[in-house]
C-alpha cells in the first residue's frame, strides 16, 4: 500500500516535471525571461546554429532572434554590413531606465523583398493596391522602449520596393544615426542636354536603369518595370524650383547614344528644355518609407534619407512624435535630385504633440509636411446612440478612425462647421470603408446622412521649427488641426505652391479641420508659390462664417515673386504684422498684396515692403 501510494506521487511529480519543461520550451520559442543578454548578428560570417549570444559566435540573419521577445537591458548588435532576404521583426519590452538597445556597425546593408515580412497595411493617402502584401525591411511590432542607433554609418538600402521601417503598436521608440536609400529608386531622372525641332539628347542617371527595345524606352528596377508616362517634375537647378509638368511621349521614339546618352526623336518637341532635370515615375500609390502606426513617444533623430518609395514617412493615429535633425536629400555622390516619391512627412489622425525640428526636407514629389485630420460621412442612424459612418476617399480608408472615449464633433459638409458633439464608448470596423459607432448620448434628430464626423482627440499640437524646405512642386507645409500650431525659425526655398498652407474639407481629399491658433514667426519665405500663405477652407457656403480663426504671421521676411503674400477666406482674426516684404519691381501698398474673402478682425499692418527692382 504504502509502494502503491510512493509510486503514485512519484508518476504526478514526473508528469508534472515534465509539462513544466514542455511549456518552458513552448515559451522560450516566444519570450526570454532573463534579461541583459546581447545578440549578435554577422551576415557575412555568422550562423544561425551558433548560439548568438557571443561575438565570436554570432547568428546569420534575423530569423532566430526574431523567435524570441527581448527584455529590459537586452541589446541587438550587427557586427558587420552585408545582405538580408530577412527582415528583423524586433519583439522587445525595454524600461525607461533599461531599453532593449539596436545597433548597426557602419557599412552597406542590403535588405531584399524575396524572403523578407510581408503584411497588408492599408496607410492614409496611398491605397492603390490597397490588399497587395508590402514588404518590410525592419518591423517593430508591439515594443516598449527600444533604441535603435547607428551613428549615421550604417546604411539601409532596399533592394526593391519595401517599407524601409514599419512601427506597430510600439511606445518609447528611438530611430537614430540609419541612412536609408534604394539601389534602384523608383523616380527616374535625365538632364536634357540638347534639343533641336526632331529630337532631345538626354544624359539618364546612372541609377536610372533602362532598356531600349523597337525604339521603346522601359525602366527597369528591382522587381518592377515601366514604360515612361505622362506625369513629370522638372527642376531647373539654376532656380532649385521644382514642378510638376504633362510631357507627351506616346509617340516617341529612343535610341542609345552609349554611355547612359539617350536620344528621344518627335515629330514635335513635347516639352523638354536644355540644361533642365526631368524626374518620371509610375504614379501607383503602393508603399510607404517609414510607416508608424497606433504608437506613441516616437523619435526619429539624426537620419539621413536618400530615396524612399511611396508616401514618405507617414504617422497614422499616433501620440507624440518628434523628428529632429532628418535629412531628406540624396546623397551628393548619386547626382540624383529626387529624395521622395510623394510627401516627405504625412501625419494623419495623430494627437499628442507633432514637432519637426532641425531639418533638411527636400526632394519630394509632393507636399514637405502635411497634417490633417480625416472626415467620415454619415451613412446611417441604427440606433439611438449609434451612427454608421464611412471613408469616402478612395486613398483612405482599412483601419479604425476611433477608439473608445475619442470625442467626436458634427460637421456640415457645406459649412465645414461644428454644430454639436458626442463621445464614442465603441468603435467597431463593419468593413474596410464602413464604422459602426456606439456613443455616450443619443445622437440628436439635427444630425443628418450626409454629414461628416471629425474625431477631436485625434488633433494634435504642431511645432515645427528651424528647418530648410527646398524643391518641393507642391506646397511647402499643409497643416489642418484645431490645436495649437506654430512654425516658426523655417527657410523655405521656392515651393512651387504656397510655403503655408491651411485646407480642411469633407467632400474631396475628406481631410479635417479647423485651424484655431495658427503663428507663423521669423521664417523666411524665398519665391514661393503665391499666395505664400494660403488659407482656404473648401466649404461651399461661404457667407458670413469663419472657419479657421486666430491666425497670425509676424516677423517674417518674405521674398516676393509676384504681388501675392496672403490669401484668406472665412477666416476670423487674422494678423499680418512686422514682417520684412521684399517686392520685385514698383513698390505696393500691403492693401494690393493681400487677398480676403468672408474675413472679419483683420489687421495687416504695420509691415516694411521694400522694392527689390531686380
Amino acid at each position: 500500500m504504502q509502494t502503491g501510494n510512493l509510486f503514485s506521487r512519484s508518476s504526478i511529480l514526473i508528469v508534472l516535471a515534465l509539462f513544466f519543461a514542455l511549456g518552458l520550451k513552448a515559451q522560450a520559442k516566444h519570450t526570454r525571461p532573463s534579461a541583459g543578454i546581447t545578440y549578435f548578428i554577422d551576415p557575412a560570417k555568422g550562423n544561425d546554429h551558433n548560439t548568438g549570444t557571443a561575438v565570436g559566435k554570432p547568428w546569420k540573419t534575423f530569423e532566430q532572434l526574431n523567435r524570441l521577445t527581448l527584455s529590459a537591458g537586452d541589446g541587438v548588435k550587427v557586427i558587420a554590413p552585408g545582405s538580408f532576404h530577412t527582415s528583423l521583426v524586433l519583439k522587445a519590452m525595454g524600461t525607461k531606465e533599461r531599453p532593449v538597445k539596436v545597433w548597426f556597425a557602419p557599412g552597406r546593408y542590403n535588405f531584399f523583398p524575396d524572403g523578407a515580412t510581408k503584411r497588408q497595411l492599408h496607410i492614409t493617402n496611398t491605397n492603390d493596391t490597397p490588399y497587395a502584401l508590402k514588404a518590410i525591411a525592419l518591423m517593430f511590432d508591439s515594443c516598449k522602449y527600444v533604441d535603435v542607433e547607428a551613428s549615421n554609418a550604417a546604411t539601409i538600402v532596399l533592394r526593391g520596393k519595401m517599407i524601409e521601417t514599419f512601427v506597430n503598436a510600439c511606445d518609447h521608440i528611438r530611430l537614430s544615426g540609419l541612412n536609408f536609400d534604394y539601389q534602384r529608386p523608383t523616380v527616374s531622372e535625365l538632364k536634357v542636354l540638347s534639343v533641336t525641332n526632331n529630337y532631345a539628347d538626354v544624359l539618364i542617371n546612372k541609377d536610372s536603369k533602362y532598356t531600349i527595345k523597337d525604339s521603346l524606352l522601359t525602366w527597369q528596377g528591382e522587381g518592377w518595370s515601366y514604360r515612361p508616362g505622362w506625369y513629370w517634375q522638372v527642376l531647373d537647378p539654376a532656380t532649385n524650383e521644382l514642378e510638376r509638368t504633362d510631357i507627351s511621349i506616346e509617340k516617341a521614339k529612343f535610341s542609345s547614344m552609349g554611355g547612359n546618352k539617350v536620344r528621344i526623336h518627335f515629330a514635335k518637341n513635347p516639352g523638354f528644355k536644355a540644361g533642365l532635370i526631368y524626374q518620371n515615375r509610375d504614379v501607383t500609390r503602393d508603399c510607404a518609407g517609414i510607416f508608424m502606426r497606433n504608437s506613441s513617444n516616437l523619435w526619429l533623430k539624426d537620419l539621413n534619407i536618400y530615396f524612399m518609395h511611396g508616401m514618405g514617412v507617414v504617422s497614422q493615429y499616433c501620440n507624440n512624435i518628434k523628428i529632429d535633425h532628418v535629412a531628406v536629400k540624396p546623397s551628393a555622390s548619386s547626382g540624383r535630385t529626387c529624395a521622395a516619391w510623394a510627401d516627405i512627412l504625412h501625419f494623419a489622425g495623430c494627437k499628442g504633440k507633432i514637432e519637426v525640428g532641425n531639418s533638411y526636407l527636400s526632394g519630394a514629389n509632393d507636399d514637405a509636411i502635411n497634417v490633417h485630420g480625416i472626415h467620415l460621412k454619415i451613412i446611417e442612424k441604427p440606433a439611438a446612440k449609434q451612427l454608421r459612418v464611412k471613408f469616402m476617399h478612395d486613398q483612405t480608408y482599412g483601419f479604425n478612425a476611433y477608439a473608445e472615449g475619442d470625442s467626436i464633433d458634427f460637421i456640415k459638409p457645406q459649412t465645414l462647421l461644428a454644430y454639436g458633439s458626442n463621445v464614442v464608448t465603441e468603435s467597431k470596423m463593419l468593413n474596410d470603408k464602413e464604422i459602426l459607432l456606439t456613443l455616450q448620448s443619443p445622437v440628436t434628430a439635427d444630425v443628418q446622412l450626409g454629414d461628416a464626423i471629425e474625431n477631436t482627440t485625434a488633433t494634435p499640437q504642431v511645432w515645427i521649427h528651424h528647418t530648410t524646405i527646398a524643391r518641393i512642386p507642391t506646397r511647402g507645409i499643409l497643416t489642418t488641426t484645431r490645436r495649437k500650431i506654430v512654425i516658426e525659425n523655417n527657410n523655405f526655398q521656392r515651393t512651387h505652391m504656397s510655403g503655408v498652407s491651411v485646407s480642411d474639407d469633407a467632400a474631396n481629399w475628406y481631410e479635417s479641420g479647423m485651424v484655431k491658433d495658427l503663428t507663423i514667426s521669423s521664417n523666411n519665405f524665398y519665391y514661393c508659390g503665391e499666395p505664400v500663405i494660403a488659407i482656404h477652407p473648401e466649404n461651399q457656403e461661404t457667407g458670413n462664417v469663419a472657419v479657421h480663426s486666430n491666425i497670425t504671421m509676424i516677423g517674417n521676411h518674405f521674398y516676393l515673386k509676384d504681388n501675392n503674400i496672403l490669401s484668406a477666406k472665412n477666416t476670423a482674426s487674422i494678423r499680418l504684422i512686422n514682417n520684412d516684404i521684399q517686392l520685385k519691381g514698383q513698390l505696393k501698398k500691403i492693401d494690393d498684396l493681400v487677398k480676403l474673402d468672408h474675413c472679419t478682425d483683420v489687421k495687416i499692418s504695420p509691415n516694411n515692403i521694400n522694392a527689390l527692382n531686380k
